[in-house]
């Protein structure tokens, strides 16, 4: 794995400041029953990364001290750590908003039968990976009989009212095949919806697009390929400052499985860790007593990815005039 971060520090990128605190993001491990050739984690069936239950115990006094809204779990798959269902639990009973990035494969899995009915019975929004509508695009990206097992998700998931009730929002993802900008959130999803409801008779609520970051597999791919440099001009040539105001590092935290804490998840993924002073690495428990609004956020190169164009973020594009 080529490492992306040298290159990227070297790019400089306009200060930021952290607003108030709304979204606590957890990546409880990088185990994954797929490996997708655009993951900026780098998971796969072979990592062996799992949050504890100790690090979990820190999560959820964290929500209830500091009075999250939300509560953001990826992984890897997160539904396969051992932890996962106590978080969701324990995050609803305190009145907090619960996000699962799931990427819909996961409910086939041994173990795994009724994860769609859990997930239901405690109003979990599932923000689900699916990067195109079409079957070989797809399976391009994520691998043979991934797009066929989505489907039947998805349909699962309509059945126990996703994508129908108030109350349980089905949203889908959708990541470019390769260096290049995504296409409008809107008319994407209009496309979406249109070919997943006339070929398969599926319904979803929102679909976000996210631009794919310059970092682990992606980023070293484009290093390999000689496209790493040509990626980066492109997303510096489409930035827009208006963008900066709503980036999701200015409203929320990246907690690893270790427990350490980071502005966001991409941060994580290139180790640099939330800035405290003058301390290195700082654990989400040694935060519990801190505001850290007005704080600096750590950037990069790789932060162009969420400031070009119409911009990008774990909740989709940021502007849609900006299309």
């Amino acid at each position: 794995m080529r490492e992306t971060l040298p290159l990227l520090d070297r790019i400089p990128f306009p200060a930021l400041r952290r607003g108030k605190l709304d979204t606590l993001q957890v990546n409880v491990g990088y185990r994954c029953n797929q490996s997708c050739f655009h993951c900026h984690v780098n998971a796969g069936p072979n990592r062996t990364e799992e949050m504890s239950a100790a690090v979990a115990d820190s999560v959820l006094a964290f929500l209830q001290k500091h009075r999250i809204k939300t509560l953001d779990i990826t992984g890897g798959a997160p539904e396969l750590n051992a932890n996962f269902r106590r978080l969701v639990t324990t995050a609803r009973a305190f009145g907090v908003h619960v996000m699962d990035r799931c990427n819909l494969t996961i409910l086939e899995q041994p173990g795994q039968e009724e994860l769609g009915e859990f997930l239901a019975a405690h109003g979990v929004e599932i923000v689900a990976s699916m990067p195109c509508y079409l079957q070989d695009n797809v399976e391009r990206q994520r691998g043979k009989g991934v797009f066929e097992g989505s489907i039947r998700a998805l349909r699962k998931l309509n059945t126990l009212g996703y994508g129908r009730a108030p109350a349980l929002s089905l949203n889908l993802v959708y990541n470019p095949q390769g260096p290049a900008l995504p296409p409008s959130q809107s008319a994407l999803e209009a496309d979406y919806k249109r070919v997943l409801g006339n070929d398969y008779g599926i319904v979803f609520n929102k679909l976000y697009v996210l631009a794919n970051m310059p970092i682990q597999r992606f980023g070293s791919t484009l290093i390999s390929k000689a496209e790493f440099d040509g990626y980066l001009q492109l997303l510096q040539d489409a930035h827009l400052d208006a963008n900066l105001d709503t980036v999701m590092c200015r409203n929320l935290i990246s907690v690893d499985w270790q427990g350490y804490v980071y502005d966001c998840d991409f941060n994580q993924m290139l180790g640099l860790p939330l800035k405290r002073g003058q301390h290195g690495r700082v654990r989400l428990a040694d935060l519990i007593d801190d505001n850290i609004a007005g704080n600096s956020i750590r950037v990069a190169g790789h932060c162009y990815g969420c400031t070009a164009g119409q911009g990008s973020s774990c909740g989709g594009a940021l502007s849609e005039a900006a299309e």
